[in-house]
């Protein structure tokens, strides 16, 4: 292994640089590079070079400077993974400006919300979907000038709506003109993410944490080649792993992206491409293991034997990691792959796989082995948007069940509780109008993570818990318990909620009938002197909830939104195993308490 850079180190080597610099040195080196592709209806592919996302980033940056967007000012992004993304936001880099990427699935409240909090004057959206959403709410921002729309509805548009042609039409900006005025403090985005309470925080990434982060990541993966690597765009731009490994390090390294608008299209995508890295959160991960077994299982003998190779080459790259691997260990790994894991590989897509990546939610050791040993480099990643993106990354020498070593750039502790902090050029520049929140995080020059760790004599980092009640979902979506819980409990029966989810397939949530309100509510119903037990199987009240429930999310985006629930017919008592003396929820307890009820949910 290669020695890692310091963080005086790699601040010296990025120092005094910007994406829009960065991506003129690439725009100069290799102009006829494919850098972005889209799939055609009748198959083939639309392919835009470093070239073309030159002209357009430049049309975009007149258009915005027609607009008199200002340095600093924020530009709302809402849009599929499509090639369009890459420009609009280079060309708000290109005049400073800071472009906010939000959720294709945020509800039109949590539209108004992060709208309002980034104080957008305009804003460019893919389709007429998207805008009807941000209608709904558009009297609730004043803010709001114009909005764009990439695929605008026909007919008639209302009053400040455009085309996103009529912003690509003011001519091209001088491109060298403008990056020579970009600032390594310039803001590059704003990653909104969610805490365990309260509302949404935006994350200040500046063009420092990008173009730092941006070389961190490269010389982790210690191949010269990976500059030139093919990669599929599939989860959303607001979050900050696709935002740093298909955006930024786009612009910068030049990979050559596959945009993926639907993440469900996500394996005829990887056949279709062959991608030579893979960044995935755990859920893909998950479906392709379970994929293939499944296939496999369609001939008993033959999925005996594969596992028997499985077994086999656990071991032997287990061997490989520690050094002891012997010749004939290589020479029977080499074999199976020929007879069997080859062909497996091939199957998903990722017989031209050099590295794939997991994060944003933990992945089963034994999964991670699993790809390990069928020959596909899968190592896990570990990081936050505070952090843009890594902290934690071991491709070359990865180890199961642990997150990696700290980035080259980084340094990483656990403070005297065992929450993982860090330092160095990757971390952000601070919450948006909330000092007090980054004053909490930032404290005595280290980020502090909010996860429990262990970091064991090789500086290897293992996750134990969170300090924080912020729940993760399998498909690495933050998601506040809190919020959701707030709204469940007005339900007018329900006393308390708990919300499910983390490291989960979907939320779903424990509810408790209100031991005063439910006797009335039956009494009312004709359901008068059943128990609390009684009426939480009631399918008269389980209906009433379900309704109460489905009302609650429409608050909420899809990936947020209860999907089950289960109904608990006893009362929650104060300082007890579920409930602290002020009544706060005690999760531990209550998952301790719901074991069997909370894995019903999930049968």
């Amino acid at each position: 292994m290669t020695s890692r850079s310091t963080i005086a180190e790699l601040d010296a080597k990025v120092a005094g640089q910007t994406t829009p610099q960065l991506f003129l040195r690439q725009l100069a080196d290799q102009p006829e590079f494919p850098l972005l592709h889209s799939m055609q209806e009748g198959g083939g592919w639309n392919t835009w070079t470093v070239a073309d996302v030159g002209d357009l980033a430049a049309q975009t940056a007149a258009g915005l400077r027609a607009d008199s967007v200002q340095p600093g000012e924020r530009v709302l992004l809402m849009m599929r993974n499509r090639p369009d993304f890459h420009w609009l936001d280079l060309g708000a880099q290109f005049v400073r400006a800071t472009p906010v990427s939000i959720y294709n699935s945020s509800s039109p409240e949590e539209i108004a919300y992060l709208s309002g909090h980034a104080e957008a004057r305009i804003a460019i959206l893919e389709d007429d979907g998207f805008l009807q959403r941000m209608l709904k709410v558009r009297g609730e921002l004043p803010n709001l000038e114009k909005i764009y729309v990439i695929e605008p509805p026909e007919g008639e548009l209302p009053d400040g709506v455009h085309p996103v042609s009529e912003l690509m039409s003011h001519g091209s900006a001088d491109l060298d003109e403008l990056a020579a005025a970009t600032q390594p403090d310039d803001l590059a985005t704003l990653i909104y993410t969610s805490g365990t309470t309260g509302p949404p925080k935006g994350v200040m990434i500046s063009q420092y944490n990008v173009v730092y982060t941006a070389e961190s990541l490269f010389e982790s993966i210690e191949n010269p080649d990976a500059k030139g690597w093919r990669v599929v765009s599939y989860l959303p731009m607001a979050h900050i792993a696709e935002r740093m490994t298909s955006h930024y390090r786009t612009l910068i390294d030049g990979l050559e992206v596959f945009c993926c608008p639907d993440p469900n299209l996500l394996m005829p995508y990887l056949k279709e491409v062959h991608p030579q890295m893979v960044f995935g959160v755990p859920r893909v991960f998950e479906k392709l293991y379970a994929g293939v077994n499944a296939a496999l299982a369609a001939d008993p003998e033959k999925k005996q034997q594969f596992d028997d190779g499985v077994a086999a080459a656990i071991e032997i790259k287990r061997a490989e990691f520690a050094g002891t691997a012997t010749q004939e260990q290589l020479d029977t790994w080499a074999f199976l792959d020929a007879v069997a894991f080859s062909q497996v590989r091939g199957l998903v897509g990722l017989d031209e796989c050099e590295l794939a990546i997991t994060g944003a939610a933990p992945l089963p050791a034994e999964i991670l082995e699993w790809f390990n040993a069928i020959g596909i480099n899968l190592a896990e990643i570990y990081g936050l948007s505070e952090t843009t993106g890594p902290m934690t990354f071991s491709p070359v020498r990865n180890k199961p069940g642990w997150v990696g070593q700290a980035i080259p750039g980084c340094e990483v502790a656990l403070a005297p509780d065992g929450e993982i902090i860090c330092r160095g050029g990757n971390v952000f520049q601070g919450y948006l109008n909330m000092p007090d929140k980054t004053d909490e995080v930032l404290a005595d020059g280290w980020f502090h993570s909010g996860d429990i760790g262990e970091v064991d004599d090789e500086g290897y980092v293992r996750i134990v818990d969170r300090k924080k009640e912020l729940i993760i979902t399998a498909g690495g979506k933050n998601i506040s318990p809190a919020n959701l819980e707030a709204a469940l409990k007005m339900i007018p029966i329900v006393g308390q909620a708990c919300a499910i989810g983390d490291q989960r397939k979907f939320v779903s949530a424990l509810l408790v009938l209100d031991p005063e309100v439910a006797p009335v509510w039956a009494a009312a119903n004709g359901k008068e002197g059943l128990s609390l037990a009684e009426l939480a199987t009631d399918p008269d009240v389980i209906a009433a909830v379900q309704a109460g429930v489905d009302e609650a999310n429409e608050k909420f985006a899809q990936v947020e939104q209860i999907k089950r629930f289960v109904l608990i017919g006893e009362e929650w008592l104060a300082d007890s195993d579920v409930l602290t003396p002020t009544s706060k929820l005690k999760r531990r307890g209550i998952h301790a308490r719901y074991e069997i009820a909370i894995a019903s949910m999930y049968d």
